[in-house]
């Protein structure tokens, strides 16, 4: 084997593979139990962290930055001057192992470039899964990146080696993908979601009757979508999102920020890169929709189609509808609790199990965790009174930031006087 080739290889298309935010997961649960080569379990992959505190970590790499398209934002298209390598299936295979027994990673992370054909490329990911399952044994963690196009024998074989398998859609609307990326079909990218919901439905079911029957795609499959390079308001993206979510059983979307990588004019101008707390807004608001009971048009809509950048989507959410608040924390339903901003699902399920036994005032709150900066001006309870005080919305919004900015500094300024003291002490 020719070391130094490897280490370039791996120099190029690890660096190529870092665009890709989609590959942390959850729900596998892949056993060892025939004396293989590791094992995955639920508690997630690259770069997550355990509840004890321990760091998981997978290879990320391309199998080729070799790409047939020309898609604009994407930084292995074929029209772009950068360095090219490609894998040889072994040498995958040779890679995971070896990182693996070195205790560098617990899994695998495999995306490509187009090569040849969607057929083509997608045989040869599984084809390294499946080399690690049967010849090494191996029982680690294996995310695979689904080709757009793919066959749908490919996109089955892929799940029985796979834990995880995801399609990125890139853009968010048709229009953005047919304005950037002309030669691709937007059905490529549905075609092997569908196979693979459909063959987890039916695996599962089988399951239930037949024991032996093998486990497909244990941690489910997932998406990501480049967000701020074809000008798709925060309504579009989170709408888009809702849609994968109901009609595909996706455990996740990823939102990945435009990065300016060309100067083409259809894309937006170096220098005006997504930023990062675009990001976390989409992601406050993906998680209202999965855990929080809200509903997509809620929270966006025609009148409000972007997300404030001040104020996360629930406190937005709570200030457009004062009418609904306040709510006595020790009747309203779980639904209406959710809502409340500064009470999260955990202090949610507390406040439930609590009220069984006592009415919950105050210092209740107070103890299980409640973020009562904020909640105490939704909710009334035993021994508080509603602390609105006939406040506009505008004004609760002011008030809120500025209790979070004294929150804040105070909190800078005591971790400054413990730095201080302990400087001056080690002196």
């Amino acid at each position: 084997m020719d070391f130094e080739r490897i280490k370039e290889k791996l120099s190029i298309l690890a660096d190529a593979a870092k665009y890709d935010v989609s590959c942390s997961s959850s729900g596998s649960n892949r056993k060892n139990n025939n004396k293989g080569l590791g094992n995955s379990s639920g508690m997630g992959i690259c770069h997550s962290y355990t509840e004890d505190g321990r760091c998981v970590s997978l290879l990320k790499i391309l199998l080729t930055n070799h790409c047939i398209f020309d898609c604009a934002y994407c930084v292995t298209r074929k029209s772009n001057d950068i360095k090219r390598a490609a894998f040889q299936i072994q040498e995958v295979v040779d890679l995971t192992i070896n990182f693996y027994r070195r205790n560098y990673i617990e899994g695998l992370f495999l995306s490509s470039g187009i090569f040849k054909n969607a057929d083509y490329t997608m045989e040869r990911l599984v084809a390294v899964a499946k080399k690690l399952r049967e010849e090494e044994n191996f029982n680690g963690y294996i995310h695979l990146k689904s080709i757009p196009g793919a066959s749908d024998e490919l996109m089955r074989e892929a799940g029985l080696y796979a834990d995880r398998l995801s399609v990125n859609i890139e853009i968010p609307t048709e229009k953005g993908l047919k304005l950037l990326a002309p030669d691709k079909d937007r059905k490529d990218f549905i075609k092997p979601m569908e196979k693979v919901k459909n063959e987890i439905i039916q695996y599962k079911s089988e399951r239930k009757l037949l024991k032996k029957v093998p486990i497909y795609a244990p941690a489910g499959q997932s998406t990501q979508m480049i967000v701020g390079a074809s000008g798709e308001t925060d309504a579009e993206i989170m709408y888009t999102s809702a849609y994968f979510y109901k009609s595909f059983n996706l455990k996740r979307v990823y939102y990945s920020g435009y990065i300016p990588i060309s100067h083409d004019h259809r894309l937006p101008s170096i220098g005006t890169a997504v930023p990062l707390l675009r990001e976390n807004r989409l992601y406050q608001t993906d998680w209202l929709l999965r855990f929080y009971g809200f509903d997509i048009r809620e929270l966006l809509n025609s009148d409000f189609p972007n997300l404030e950048s001040d104020i996360d989507p629930k406190l937005s959410w709570a200030l457009r509808n004062l009418d609904q608040f306040p709510i006595d924390i020790n009747k309203a339903d779980t639904r209406m609790l959710l809502r409340v901003p500064g009470l999260g699902t955990k202090s949610v399920h507390k406040i439930i199990q609590a009220r069984r036994y006592r009415n919950l005032n105050w210092e209740n709150l107070k103890s299980i965790g409640a973020s009562l900066n904020r909640a105490k001006y939704f909710i009334t309870c035993d021994s508080r009174i509603f602390e609105t005080k006939d406040r506009t919305a505008a004004q609760l919004k002011g008030l809120i930031l500025n209790n979070a900015t004294s929150k804040f500094s105070s909190t800078l300024s005591a971790q400054l006087n413990l730095f201080e003291s302990q400087t001056i002490n080690s002196a």
